[in-house]
């Protein structure tokens, strides 16, 4: 997200417009989002497997490169109303037919204004950011009870990588029975940021029962990649940025998973500056006023009552 350094987004300290944030994300997506990059599909056979926080999760099947999948011709899917484009694909070479009637694809969207969209988890999103959501649909598992993931690579701060940071809240109402916001940031003032809710979704409706955990492996200095070859990323960051790895998998054993429906959906947040910041929501706010306010207007209710009764006594004594 940032370069080494400070601030290197080619634009200097003002904020990109929605189109050119958007123009960005098609040019180096789906490997390159302005740093962020996603180089391989993972999955794991998880059949004999009851820890659901074990590492791995399973049994690793060879994972899918993504940089040997074809990816469909954007311009069909560049939707200039929404500011979203969708990324759809298939591994080249496919022995197995698992990809038959199946595709892995990544959307990607700008926003004109802030606000939240209509399906979970619902992330505050402003001008300054964009969303990613990545969806497997259709492909055939090589197990029973098969766990996907993602292996994400990012540029670092020189040596540094972004640093990792986890905020709980009591608010649940945009993801229910999820009070976590995982996020990534660059520099002590953020300069650049990814965050995201740690829940999948086996269903394209995304709804309490069809929700998976996500779970994050450490972030670590990798030497296997290099940057990518796109001349935007390598203009932003330069060529001697280094880049750190971690593991998104999605799902457990035990529960819902991709074999429900052969679906899976996830998404993240990524921009510019300080990442938005959640308040709670007016439910919550109106929940905890209530909760609140209520022994203060059982007290006051009580209060009344008996003055109510004091008067009424002095009333009957005066009339004898």
């Amino acid at each position: 997200m940032c370069g080494c350094g400070g601030l290197r987004w080619g634009w200097g300290h003002s904020a990109p417009s929605p189109m050119l944030l958007l123009s960005l994300l098609l040019s180096s997506a789906p490997f390159g989002l302005l740093g962020e990059e996603t180089r391989q599909l993972l999955e794991f056979d998880s059949t004999n497997v009851s820890d659901a926080a074990a590492e791995p999760p399973g049994r690793p099947y060879p994972p899918y490169l993504l940089a040997e999948f074809s990816w469909n011709n954007i311009t069909d899917t560049l939707d200039l109303a929404t500011l979203s484009a969708t990324f759809q694909g298939h591994p080249t070479w496919d022995p197995t037919k698992a990809f038959a009637n199946g595709s892995l694809a990544f959307r990607v969207q700008a926003f004109s204004r802030s606000g939240r969209p209509a399906r979970p988890p619902r992330l505050l999103h402003t001008a300054d950011s964009c969303q990613l959501e990545v969806s497997l649909a259709g492909a055939s598992s090589r197990g029973n009870r098969s766990l996907f993931g993602l292996e994400v690579a990012t540029v670092g701060q020189g040596l540094d990588c972004p640093s990792a940071r986890e905020q709980h809240s009591i608010d649940d109402e945009y993801a229910p029975a999820v009070f976590q916001l995982d996020q990534l940031l660059w520099g002590p003032v953020p300069s650049g940021f990814v965050q995201w809710r740690p829940v999948a979704f086996s269903q394209k409706q995304g709804g309490r029962d069809s929700s998976l955990p996500c779970q994050a492996s450490p972030l670590h200095p990798t030497l296997a990649y290099s940057l990518p070859k796109s001349p935007i990323i390598r203009a932003f960051f330069g060529s001697q940025s280094n880049l750190c790895a971690f593991n998104l998998t999605f799902g457990a054993s035990t529960g819902p998973g991709y074999w429900d429906q052969n679906y899976l959906s996830w998404s993240m947040l990524l921009g510019v500056g300080a990442p938005p910041v959640d308040t709670l929501s007016p439910l919550i706010l109106g929940i905890m006023a209530a909760a609140l306010g209520a022994p203060g207007l059982m007290l006051l209710g009580g209060a009344l009552v008996l003055l109510l009764h004091h008067k009424r006594s002095s009333e009957y004594q005066s009339i004898n």
